[in-house]
Parts: structure tokens; sequence; C-alpha cells
């Protein structure tokens, strides 16, 4: 493809999402096989033709009409977050808040209250009042990501907070009702989770009110096509280029591709070509090798240190974006590096 600028103005989609996330494209199909659109015109969203995502858009349009706990599982990369912004915009709730948290980053001796909130005094340096992420929430939607990265000690107070629809903040008394509508979101298998210890059994109980398992892109591969239509489009409107339309040839390498990355990476394949002015080209990695299901070898090491090079050069030595792809939190990436002797990436990245 000969991308060469032109004169027009970027379309409202883009300017609707400075950020440059994707809302997970594709297009609902009823149950008579007619297409039609999940969401208003206007909206940069679009659902997908695979059955397993309208069952998941019935779903989420229930779990919004009642305002029950969701638990939206699936591996890195599948737009478990853009669900959730769906249920919101779904609701009774779309006009309040909807507050996203990282449970991976959360750590203990501040989480409380960052969640919950604080008294004035409460302890050194809590110089004011906070209301802490779920009475600011107060109405609307609390989407509590990585749920499985949740430190133990505070899975019973939100547990708590689950069953009694009520906070305590650091140095109260007293505790405060609260009214929002949780999802949590993880790419673990919280049922293993739980077998091994590490995440509580009826905290699990609770949050799978409704599950929804997004399944990963190589499962859907029906859909890539209309992915690739989307991105091509949003992209060539961001950066004022012509849309990119794939050959056949093309079309069938994209589809066969497994997408360890899933939607993410895809969607990062086709702006990084719109960046360079190139043509989108599938990552490094060739359709062969992973298709084949093979591992190179069964050193759990070495294994470990390929997917982590992979990931680097997937995301051309970025660092945040390598764990996503890993699913690991940016720590637990910078620990990774170290243990098999790498440079920092954004460094190494910079240094070229």
């Amino acid at each position: 493809m000969a991308i060469r600028p032109l004169s027009f103005r970027a379309s409202e989609s883009a300017g609707r999402d400075p950020r440059g996330g994707s809302l997970d494209p594709a297009i609902a199909v009823d149950d008579r096989g007619v297409k039609s659109p999940a969401v208003a015109p206007t909206s940069n969203w679009v659902l997908g033709s695979n059955a397993a995502m309208r069952r998941i858009a019935k779903s989420i349009e229930r779990a919004a009409e009642v305002e029950c706990t969701v638990l939206v599982s699936g591996e890195t990369g599948t737009g478990k977050e853009l669900w959730a912004r769906l249920l919101h915009r779904s609701g009774p709730r779309r006009s309040k808040a909807f507050i996203p948290v990282n449970c991976a980053a959360l750590t203990p001796t501040l989480a409380e209250s960052q969640l919950f909130g604080h008294e004035k005094g409460a302890f050194t340096g809590a110089a004011g009042r906070s209301l802490g992420i779920f009475r600011a929430a107060q109405g609307g939607v609390v989407f509590l990501d990585e749920i499985g990265e949740m430190p133990p000690e505070l899975q019973p107070k939100l547990l708590r907070v689950l069953q009694q629809r009520e906070v305590i903040p650091v140095g109260a008394t007293e505790p405060v009702p609260i009214d929002v509508q949780i999802v949590a979101a993880t790419n673990r298998d919280l049922e293993q989770e739980v077998e091994k210890g590490t995440f509580r059994e009826d905290l699990y109980y609770r949050l799978n009110m409704i599950e929804l398992r997004v399944p990963p892109l190589r499962e859907r591969k029906e859909d890539i096509p209309q992915f690739i239509e989307f991105f091509a489009q949003k992209f060539a409107d961001r950066y004022r280029l012509p849309v990119w339309e794939p050959s056949a040839d093309a079309l069938a390498e994209f589809c066969s591709f497994q997408w360890p990355g899933n939607v993410r990476q895809l969607e990062h394949a086709i702006e990084q070509a719109y960046v360079l002015q190139t043509e989108p080209k599938v990552p490094v990695r060739s359709v062969a090798q992973v298709s084949s299901g093979k591992l190179p070898c069964l050193d759990l090491a070495k294994l470990r240190e390929q997917a982590i090079k992979e990931a680097l050069e997937i995301t051309r030595g970025h660092k945040a974006r390598a764990a996503k792809l890993l699913g690991v939190h940016a720590n637990t990436m910078t620990r990774l590096l170290k243990d098999i002797g790498a440079p920092d990436a954004d460094d190494a990245a910079d240094a070229e």
C-alpha cells in the first residue's frame, strides 16, 4: 500500500477517542441473520458476528438492566474494559461515573484509603478527608481490572463491600452505604486461583453473579476482516491517509495468524503501518510457527525468556505494552527483564 497524506479532517470517531484505545469492533447480527448496529450509528463501537460475542452482548444488556455484579474473563487484549464501558453506557447508570481501578497496581498500605477513603488525621499525612473510589463513583460503575491480582489482605474488605453495600473509611467508626455497580475483569482462571488458595472462594462467587468469557481473536477469525476494515478506517481518519484495503493474500495471512495479543495486537499492527506509511503486515513470527502449536523446547526458563523477547519484539521494545501482552504488571515486567539479564526495554528502544 502506498499511503499518501490526504487533505481531509479527522473523523468524529477519532476525535471522540483521543487516547487511541480501540472500542471492540464487530457487527451485531440478530437471530434472523440481519446485520444491525449494536449501538447508535454515531458511536465508534461495533459488535461481532461471532455467536459467542452475540451472547455476551445480550448478557451485558441484561446485566446493565438489573445492575448486578459482573465478572469479565478473557486473555489480555480481548477488550474486557470495553465490555465494562458498554455495560455502563447501556444501563440506567450511564449519566454517572465510570471509574476503572487497576488491582495489580494496588499496594496494601495505600489501597484501603484509595478504595474506601479516609478521614482527616486517619494516618500520617492525611491532611484532609478523602472519599475513595467507591464513594466517588456513587450511583455509577466501578471497574476492577485484573481482580486476580488483588492483594489477599484486601479481598475480605472487598467481599464486605459486595455483601453489605457499604464501606468503612480509614479512621472512621461507622460504615457508609454506597450505591455502585461492580464489574471485575481478569485474564486468570479464578477457579484455579481458588484451588491454589490465592483467591477467596466466597469472593469469587460474589463476583461471579454473571460471568462473561470473552473468546480470544483466534477463536473468532470470521470477525478479523471486520476488525481490519474498522481499524483501517479509524487510522486513515486519524492520520489523514487513504484507507487500506488488503489484497486477498494479505487478508488470508491476517486471518490465519493466531494473534496472541488479540484485538489489541491487531490494532497495533495496523496503526503502526499508518504511522510508518507502509503496508500493514502480521507480526514477525511466521504463521506456520504459531499455527503448529508445538513448543520450540520444554525448558521453562528458555520458554519464559523467549516469550519476553517476542513480546518486546512485537511492541518494538515498549515495556508497558509488552507487559500487557504477557498479562503481567509493568513492575513484574521490570523484574523479568532483570532475571534474564536484558536491559530496560524502553531505555534500549531510546538508545536505538
